[in-house]
């Protein structure tokens, strides 16, 4: 299947359209993107499509809505995540400060212009948050003798029970 994306007339990615690969093969047997062009604007009306690569082979990614198409460069660009993030050389885009090398979880923050650590909220009261597993753990380990059995955490009970539905 090849897959098309639909541009409006600041090259933003509206829409994804899927259409089989036979429509796109020339007589000699080689697929051409312009077939695929002219098949969608004489079934959906005229229109500006570009084909983009569900496996990013072509056209730096695969297109996303409000993705942009950048025509000079042939790629598609990713919408900016944040105003003080820049497009790099390869067009993806970089924050101002380097995300930490330190295997934990962050999100950006705009406002301080700071990578802020990101834990999970907590399941339960009695949970416990393991730095090292950087996973929130039940005080009792979850039991592992039923392969086919389910559980859940009874924070009144401060056990864990058998599903059974």
């Amino acid at each position: 299947m090849a897959h098309f994306a639909k541009l409006d007339s600041n090259n933003i990615v509206t829409q994804i359209l899927v259409v089989s690969n036979d429509i796109l093969l020339d007589s000699d047997g080689n697929e051409d993107e312009n077939l695929g062009i002219t098949f969608l604007n004489n079934t959906f009306g005229s229109a500006n499509w570009k084909q983009t690569s569900f496996n990013n082979n072509f056209r730096k990614q695969y297109a996303g809505i409000n993705y942009q198409y950048d025509a000079t460069n042939n790629v598609f660009i990713k919408p900016q995540p944040y105003n003080s993030w820049s497009l790099d050389s390869n067009f993806d885009w970089q924050a101002p400060v380097a995300y930490p090398n330190d295997n934990k979880n962050y999100s950006w923050n705009e406002d301080k212009q700071t990578w802020d650590e990101f834990i999970p909220p907590q399941p339960f009261d009695s949970w416990t948050w393991n730095e090292t597993e950087w996973q929130w753990e039940a005080p009792t380990p979850r039991p592992d003798d039923c392969d086919s059995c389910g559980y859940l955490w009874n924070e009144d009970e401060q056990t864990w029970e058998t599903i059974t539905e």
